[in-house]
C-alpha cells in the first residue's frame, strides 16, 4: 500500500512543480510523470512524485477522508495520554 497526499500546484518549472500540501510550506516535487498541469491543479504526490491529477470533487472528498483520519488519530492520542496518566498515578501509589 502506498500513501499519496493531495497538494495544490503553485508553480511549474519544467519537470519540477512547486506545491503546497495545505500547510503553507512550498515544496518542490518531480512532475515528470504527469503532463500538462498548471498552477491551481490538485495532484496526488507519492514519495516526492506527482502521480495523479484530481478533479475538484475528488480532491474535496480525499481531503474529507484525510481530515476524518487525522481527527480519529487525535482522539486516539488523547485516549492514550489519559491512560498513561492514570497508569502513572497508579504506579505512584
Amino acid at each position: 500500500m502506498c500513501l499519496g497526499i493531495p497538494a495544490e500546484v503553485k508553480e511549474v518549472k519544467g519537470n519540477i512543480a512547486v506545491v503546497d500540501f495545505g500547510d503553507g510550506v512550498l515544496r518542490e516535487i518531480d512532475a515528470g510523470a504527469l503532463e500538462g498541469f498548471k498552477p491551481g491543479d490538485i495532484v496526488i504526490v507519492h514519495a516526492g512524485v506527482a502521480i495523479e491529477r484530481l478533479d475538484e470533487d475528488r480532491a474535496r472528498e480525499m481531503m474529507r477522508v484525510i481530515e476524518a483520519f487525522i481527527s480519529d488519530l487525535e482522539r486516539k492520542a488523547d485516549e492514550l495520554e489519559r491512560l498513561f496518566q492514570v497508569e502513572e498515578m497508579v504506579e505512584k501509589q
